[in-house]
């Protein structure tokens, strides 16, 4: 009885256990073996062991095969997955769609997936090249036509160098393992052949190679690389999976690969990126780009006679196109017309707002002057009074001295043509204009602005001194606008003289020329800048006056710059200050 109720049991477990087995399956990995099987086999023996270990449900079988053989199981679905060069990767990437899962990577390097190059080597004699471009007429020894580190790479490295392969004496092709390319230039059949990277050091530290049998040729450096190279180096070898391997066998192989713990210094990483090998290919018009190889027209139609049906159905659509660019352009240059319209209204805006910001300068300059203007005006006022009642006076005497009434008269005339002056240069330097440039003598706008200050400053017991260069060359110029700033200057050296004109030294204004520049300086003997105030000279609304608005520098840095020119102080050494004025002369005025 015991007996028959486990029989059951026993039965389903040993269907299970047939089930598992049957599900377990050879995994076949095809492996490039370019220095040969057995070196294969030892190189990615670490990597099988490493997915039998953690997979243990399949059987894992390497096949080394050359690169004929790789291309024929990979055509012919007999492997799984592939580990091979980046070059012949590309290449069954685009015919036959296998995909990267992981890339090698070497520890000891940096960085450590960019590991593969190629080097040329030649016996080391007399006469042996030295760069790639010596290689021109001789003989050179590959692997293969279609070997990636074994040709591919210095290929493109001669094209760099302006070396076609016809500028060989030929290609000597010696086959798999790579070692027969050193046994070709040993037996004289190549004066130069290409090996991968570091083979000329594996070959010297096996015995195999002396140390100076061969020299480099185009050694190029190549930072944290342990290995001479003719070459840029490229992304180490991919391990990819065909198109029809299973997604779940792949994702867990792609695991086991990258938890895999280093062997000799080498692991597998996270699939790198294969551009340069694909920039490579595009050079050389080879593999995937082969087609930029085909140069006749025939060719072309050939290789793209899917484009030129597009061609016909695009340019339906390029007239359609058109029509609508047509009335977007139309649409945008409304737009843009508005826009335009908008600016300038913007520009104008602004430009009313320089004039009245620069009236009201003018203004103020005339405020701070206005007790000293008026007393200018009292004077001539004061004079035509004392005519007028002296002639009153000799009238009602009875007495009628022709003479007198008319040196009188003539005295009324002068004192009010007098005030008349003083009014219109005030009118001049405050009526409200646009701009106007014209071609002016630096001095005769030093004098008239001086007419218009001299008075003031007098009262205020500054004394003025002038120093006129004399034939200066004119230059461009608004007269109010200079005049603007020659007064904000002057009243300046004024407000800093207060208390100073007992130490008998003024303000001394001055004129000169220097190379294509005209300058007018305005100096005073006060107190000079400190480096605070100076830091914040021209700044808007910075002032140092109890009653200013710390518009008047900024507003003559403006004017002084729209002139081209420059406007900067200078403490004096003994004392002061001093303001210049810097103004172009135009080059046909300069010499």
């Amino acid at each position: 009885m015991r007996r028959a109720h486990h029989s059951p049991i026993l039965s389903l477990f040993f269907v299970l256990l047939f089930a598992a087995t049957a599900e377990a399956r050879e995994v076949r990995i095809a492996v490039l073996a370019f220095q040969g099987s057995e070196r294969a086999v030892q190189d990615f023996e670490p990597t099988i062991a490493q997915l039998a270990a953690s997979l243990s449900e399949h059987r894992f079988t390497m096949v080394p095969l050359d690169l004929a053989g790789i291309s024929r199981a990979v055509a012919e679905k007999s492997v799984d997955f592939v580990v091979t060069n980046p070059g012949d990767y590309v290449d069954l990437e685009s015919r036959f769609g296998v995909t990267r899962l992981a890339t090698l990577e070497s520890r000891d390097r940096m960085p450590p997936t960019d590991t593969v190059g190629s080097t040329v080597i030649a016996p080391n004699r007399v006469g042996a090249p030295k760069r790639l471009a010596d290689l021109a007429g001789n003989r050179l020894a590959v692997v293969a036509g279609d070997a990636f580190g074994g040709w591919r790479v210095i290929h493109r490295e001669m094209d760099d160098a302006g070396l076609s392969p016809s500028d060989l004496a030929g290609l000597v092709e010696t086959g798999f393992p790579m070692e027969r390319v050193v046994a070709a230039l040993r037996e004289g059949r190549a004066d130069a052949g290409v090996v991968r990277a570091c083979l000329l050091e594996d070959e010297i530290a096996r015995g195999m190679v002396g140390a100076e049998e061969f020299t480099v040729v185009g050694e190029r450096q190549a930072a944290g690389f342990p290995c001479r190279l003719s070459s840029r180096p490229y992304p180490d070898w991919p391990f990819a999976r065909l198109a029809g391997t299973s997604p779940d066998l792949a994702k867990a192989v792609t695991a086991s690969l990258l938890s895999m713990a280093p062997v000799g210094g080498r692991a597998w990483t996270a699939p790198q990126d294969y551009t340069t090998v694909h920039a490579l290919f595009r050079q050389l018009k080879i593999g995937p780009y082969a087609h930029l190889a085909r140069t006749t027209f025939g060719g072309f139609v050939r290789a793209h006679w899917h484009w030129f049906l597009v061609a016909a159905a695009f340019v339906g659509w390029w007239i359609v196109h058109v029509a609508r660019v047509e009335t977007l352009v139309r649409r945008r240059t409304a737009e843009l017309t508005r826009e335009i319209r908008e600016r300038e209204r913007a520009e104008r805006a602004a430009r009313l707002h320089r004039e009245e910001r620069d009236q009201f300068s003018r203004l103020g300059i005339l405020g701070e002057m206005a007790s000293n203007i008026a007393h200018e005006l009292n004077q001539p006022l004061a004079a035509i009074t004392n005519y007028a009642e002296g002639m009153t006076r000799v009238i009602d005497a009875g007495r009628t001295d022709p003479a007198f009434l008319r040196d009188g008269a003539r005295g009324i005339a002068g004192q009010a043509e007098r005030a008349a002056a003083i009014i219109r240069r005030i009118r001049a330097f405050v009526r409200r204009r646009e701009a106007k440039r014209e071609s002016l003598d630096l001095d005769d706008v030093v004098h008239e602005t001086l007419a218009l200050f001299e008075g003031p400053a007098l009262r205020r017991g500054a004394s003025l001194e002038v120093r006129l260069a004399g034939a200066l060359p004119p230059i461009s110029a608004d007269r109010a606008e200079l005049e603007q700033v020659l007064l904000n200057l002057l009243q300046n050296a004024v407000d800093a003289m207060d208390g100073a004109a007992a130490s008998g030294s003024g303000i001394v204004v001055s004129t000169s020329r220097e190379h294509d520049t005209v300058s007018v300086a305005v100096r005073d003997h006060g107190p000079g800048l400190t480096p605070e105030v100076e830091a914040h000279l021209f700044d808007t609304f910075f002032t140092t006056k109890p009653q200013g608005l710390g518009l008047g520098l900024s507003i003559c840095r403006t004017i002084v710059e729209s002139h081209g020119g420059r406007l900067w102080p200078t403490n004096e050494p003994d004392g002061g200050l001093t303001m210049r004025v810097a103004l172009p002369v135009p080059p046909e005025d300069a010499t």
